[in-house]
């Protein structure tokens, strides 16, 4: 009897969760028919005029770790900025972003203390008008590094931490 009360718990186990999985399963995209007669689905038809709109000659890459600024007021650390950065490039830079990545971070760890030293990440620090100079100083940066072939670098997140 003991060892039965393990399988009979393992089985039903086995089925709450085929049953959950079947409940919570997406619905299927409807399909339509377009003028040529082929069909699609809903998703990528409406995905199609974006994909249009957007360049398909570059790619994003992620810097791999975020950066950590310490905010320094009265000679104390008072708050931390932590980032993480995508950086634009023109296809097949990606592998190139890589191999420059510990002096990209150097350099783009020199812009974000300057601009913590100068208020940047004080007060209401995420308005565009305070985060439009530092991410021109960071497309200047990776552009210096990089090359032209560097198109934009993105904030992707951006939180701080006060003491």
């Amino acid at each position: 009897m003991g060892k039965i009360i393990p399988i009979i718990l393992a089985l039903i186990g086995l089925g709450v969760g085929a049953g959950a999985g079947l409940m919570l399963q997406p619905e299927p995209e409807p399909v339509v028919m377009n003028p040529c007669g082929d069909t699609e689905t809903a998703e990528k038809d409406e995905h199609k005029d974006m994909d249009e709109d957007t360049p398909s000659d570059t790619e994003f890459v992620k810097i791999n770790n975020q950066f950590v600024v310490p905010v320094v007021a009265d000679g104390n650390i008072s708050s931390l900025v932590v980032m993480s950065l995508n950086i634009e490039v023109e296809l097949g830079g990606r592998e190139t972003v890589y191999q420059r990545e510990p002096k990209l971070r150097d350099e783009f760890l020199q812009v974000m203390f300057n601009h913590a030293n100068t208020g940047g990440f004080d007060g209401v620090f995420t308005q565009s008008s305070r985060l439009d100079p530092l991410r021109a100083a960071l497309l200047e940066v990776a552009q210096s590094i990089l090359g032209p072939s560097v198109k934009d670098v993105l904030v992707t997140n951006i939180v701080r931490q006060d003491t």
